[in-house]
């Protein structure tokens, strides 16, 4: 029995020494096969990448499914959150236009705010205001990133008086920006239509802005006539609303004597200065046309105002506003037409057959503040009580010998010289 077990023991241990043998043949097999340069080659070798990842790779395969749920829920998650947050972009801004409206002051504020609000139902008798008041638009500095770099330095509260010169005026600007000094209104900028007038301006520390070259503004301003050149300033100034600035735009036959921007009532898309010379022709007035011939109904009542004066207006960015801009310019460039005379008809005609009127607010300037030149010598000069009064602006658009009334205005107004204004006639000689 004992000579049994033994052989038994014997052959045991040989078969466990085979099959380990056996097994270490094999492991060498596949380690000489998946590791030709040794087991501690460089971890940069390929196949050691691959051993190294065997193990985690397979975890992956094995929980792929888990992963991808994973991936979708993030996904998912992200999406609504990105939702959310356009939802509370679009909330601010809202909120930005309200504060905007309700900064402004005037009495205004609190319905305009609430009118931009939920619709709600009318109140009593005598307490319902409509919306006067346009939001303003979101500004895309993409636009002109120069130009809203310059704006940003000098506006005040997003306002800038602006005026466009060539060398051609270079006396009339120099009267026009020593008054605003001497006002002390810091947010004025020229823009410049030459290189002559950039080195004008710079040499005076006057702020100065010219454009970049535009094919289609330029081409205007080098085959289109007097009328196609006047209306660039409805182009150029597009890209100022755009930026998302009020703009005070001024000829430069124009005297300060106060800050225009302390007398404006920012409720409407246009505040601009009246042509007008009293009450009724500055703010309206019922005109009655006779025709005989109809008889009993030969009295037929119209309505009459005297015209906006397009050398003096503050224009804010609104879409009506900007919609204005590009419908005088549209057509100055294809009609030969007055820049005046379309700016009007566009604010003023309304909708009908054949044409959509423009929706746009609008104000008349106070024209004692806000004076043209007609109202200066044919009326406030020849009147004690009125020659008190000093004006925001006095704009010489009735005359043409501009540059020595604007002196005499200067001497007037500024230097005390009461006689100053007495050597001019009444209109033009």
């Amino acid at each position: 029995m004992a000579g049994r077990r033994d052989k038994y023991s014997q052959s045991l241990r040989g078969s466990k020494i085979a099959i380990a043998i056996v097994i270490g043949v094999v492991f060498g097999c596949v380690f000489a096969f998946l590791f030709p340069h040794g087991f501690f080659s460089s971890s940069s070798d390929p196949p050691t990448r691959n051993l190294s990842l065997t193990k985690s790779s397979l975890q992956v395969d094995s929980s792929s499914c888990d992963s991808t749920e994973r991936i979708n829920m993030f996904k998912s998650d992200i999406m609504k959150l990105s939702e959310k947050n356009a939802e509370l972009k679009k909330q601010l801004r809202e909120l930005n236009e309200k504060l905007q409206l309700a900064s402004q002051g005037k009495g205004h504020a609190e319905e305009q705010v609430v009118a931009l609000s939920e619709p709600r139902k009318a109140g009593p008798f005598g307490t319902v205001k409509g919306l006067r008041t346009n939001p303003t638009v979101l500004p895309d500095e993409s636009v002109n990133p120069r130009l809203a770099k310059i704006l940003e330095e000098i506006a005040v509260r997003k306002e800038v008086i602006v005026a466009l010169a060539n060398s051609n005026v270079k006396g009339m600007l120099e009267v026009w920006f020593t008054s605003i000094k001497k006002v002390g209104i810091p947010n004025y900028l020229v823009v410049a239509l030459d290189d002559a007038m950039v080195e004008f301006c710079k040499s005076n520390d006057v702020p100065v802005y010219k454009r970049d070259p535009d094919k289609n503004v330029d081409l205007i301003g080098k085959v289109g006539g007097n009328h196609a050149v006047s209306g660039l300033k409805f182009r150029i100034l597009r890209e100022f609303l755009q930026l998302g600035y009020s703009v005070l735009l001024s000829d430069v036959d124009i005297v300060y004597l106060q800050n225009p921007f302390d007398h404006l009532h920012r409720d409407s898309d246009v505040e601009s200065m009246t042509d007008g010379h009293d009450n009724m022709t500055a703010y309206g007035y019922n005109h009655v046309f006779d025709e005989p011939a109809m008889g009993w109904a030969r009295y037929a009542h119209t309505m009459r105002i005297w015209v906006y004066n397009s050398g003096f207006f503050f224009i804010r960015p609104t879409m009506p506003s900007i919609e204005l801009l590009d419908r005088v310019a549209d057509r100055l460039s294809r009609e030969n037409a007055w820049d005046q005379a379309v700016f009007n008809e566009e604010l003023f005609f309304p909708s009908h057959p054949g044409y959509v009127g423009l929706h746009a607010a609008k104000r008349t300037l106070d024209f004692y503040l806000f004076m043209n030149s007609k109202v200066l010598f044919k009326t406030v000069r020849k009147d004690a009580a009125l020659k008190k009064l000093k004006p925001v602006i006095v704009h010489l658009n009735y005359h043409p010998d501009k540059l020595s009334r604007m002196r005499a205005v200067v001497e007037f107004y500024v230097n005390g010289k009461q006689d100053a204004l007495d050597q001019f006639p009444d209109g033009s000689e």
